[in-house]
């Protein structure tokens, strides 16, 4: 009898990006039981990471053919994989087991405390693969929307500030990018953004948003908007935002989410979001704000430890 071809695990070629992301595209499809060219239209979560350089991207390959891909994406001492997707022909047959072998081999070669991945809540076989590799699903994270009203103009208060990043000097911008670093790591410990925040600027791909009190940074959200970027032309997709922690965190995450509708404004585009169900009072903000739930997903986590989702943390963040 003919032995089944061997599946190989590789890093994912410049050539191959128009099939994987074809695969992307057809396996969430078929999936959802969506027509053709409608999930993520016009949204780039393929060719983007790819082009990042704290982005590992892996294919699966049978004779030479690309059949699935993964994305590995580290944010300092904290990483997420995702999208993993297998083309549809494939599915049952090992190869997103695989993928995750070669990807959880990648994340303890780097020695990282901890590591994530965002899937569907209501799918027993997504999360039960994820937790034979140690992933555990934790509090959901409620996919959001909201467009900014044309009439809004809202002005900042005295002493606050708010910075678009990308019309910074060199100087002042690693500047910022250093304060944001700071940021974050107390939220998190060793959760750093200057590699997202810099892959983002490079390739024109949306906007920083800072917005500062007198000369404190008080919050910041990276936001993908533009052709070739993760929120596409008709979006401004909030992938990472967060604000100082402790007294006052609310208010200032309340002048975060204004700065982030001014964005939105000039550009004509509704905002899109995931926050966790953990950090309850920046969900509650986020819906007296105008946000309004359009879906759930549920990240899990290895080993099982809150990290940024917590009630006394401001973060946005789906892990998508």
């Amino acid at each position: 009898m003919p032995t089944a071809t061997p599946i190989k695990i590789g890093p994912l070629k410049l050539a191959e990006l128009t099939e994987a992301e074809r695969i992307f595209r057809l396996a969430f499809t078929t999936f959802l039981g969506l027509p053709p060219g409608v999930f993520m239209a016009g949204r780039d979560f393929v060719r983007s990471r790819f082009r990042s350089q704290h982005v590992k991207a892996l294919a699966a390959r049978e004779d030479g053919r690309l059949i699935g891909t993964n994305f590995l994406t580290v944010w300092g001492k904290f990483a997420f994989f995702g999208p993993l997707t297998v083309l549809p022909e494939y599915w049952d047959k090992g190869i997103a087991r695989k993928l995750l072998e070669a990807t959880v081999a990648q994340f303890d070669k780097m020695k990282l405390p901890r590591t994530g991945l965002f899937t569907f809540p209501h799918s027993a076989k997504h999360v039960g693969l994820y937790n034979k590799f140690g992933y555990w699903p934790q509090r959901l994270t409620a996919m959001m929307h909201y467009t900014p009203s044309a009439a809004e103009n809202r002005r900042p208060e005295a002493g606050i500030s708010v910075v678009h990043l990308s019309t910074r000097w060199q100087g002042p911008r690693k500047e910022a990018i250093a304060a944001c670093r700071k940021l974050t790591d107390r939220i998190d410990k060793g959760l750093d953004l200057t590699e997202e925040i810099g892959s983002l600027l490079k390739q024109r791909a949306g906007e920083v948003i800072l917005t500062y009190i007198r000369n404190t940074l008080d919050g910041f959200a990276i936001a993908h908007h533009g052709p070739g970027s993760e929120g596409g032309d008709a979006l401004c997709y909030l992938k990472f935002a967060a604000v100082r922690t402790g007294a006052g965190a609310g208010e200032r995450f309340d002048r975060l989410l204004d700065a982030c509708d001014a964005y939105a404004r000039a550009h004509n585009v509704k905002i899109e979001a995931g926050i966790n169900f953990a950090s309850e009072d920046a969900y509650k903000r986020m819906r007296a704000h105008g946000y309004r739930a359009f879906a759930q997903g549920v990240p899990m986590q290895r080993p099982n430890a809150p990290g940024f989702y917590r009630p006394d943390t401001y973060c946005i963040s789906d892990l998508r």
